[in-house]
């Protein structure tokens, strides 16, 4: 009868030793999700330093009609909470399922990475926004 509970709590522990080892891709992959970035800056009169220090470096500076442009190309991702989440659900999910959440999840994540936005911005003399628009907004992975 001993060798029977030993068996028992090994075939436990082994499943559990699976269960949380595999809880991983999609918890992870949810918090390290693209940070959601502040698109107010884009309001006319903002200065362009408060984009760059947003955005990040241009991808193009350039003129256009005599005006400075900007282009601006990012993912915009998701807020904390909301990565923070996703990232609860996934894990709660994983264990419930005994890893086989991971089967539905990880796809999940790979196609709710975020939005790939570009966005043209036209600068007056003094360096203050006078005009943004929209190039293209697009799927992450559909590049």
């Amino acid at each position: 009868m001993c060798l029977g509970r030993k068996s028992n709590l090994r075939v436990v522990l082994l499943l559990l030793i699976f269960c949380f080892s595999n809880v991983g891709c999609s918890v992870f992959m949810a918090a390290k999700q693209e940070t959601k970035k502040d698109l107010s800056v884009l309001e006319v009169g903002t200065d362009r330093s408060y984009l760059i220090g947003e955005f990040g470096a241009p991808e193009w500076s350039g003129e256009k009609d005599g005006k400075k442009v900007d282009i601006y190309k990012f993912v915009q991702g998701y807020s904390k909470g909301a990565k923070v989440g996703r990232a609860f659900f996934h894990g709660t999910a994983d264990i419930f399922s005994l890893g086989l959440w991971e089967v539905i999840g990880t796809p999940t994540e790979m196609i709710a990475d975020g939005k790939e936005l570009k966005i043209e911005v036209t600068y007056d003399a003094n360096n203050f926004v006078e005009d943004v628009r929209y190039l293209e907004a697009s799927k992450k992975n559909n590049k």
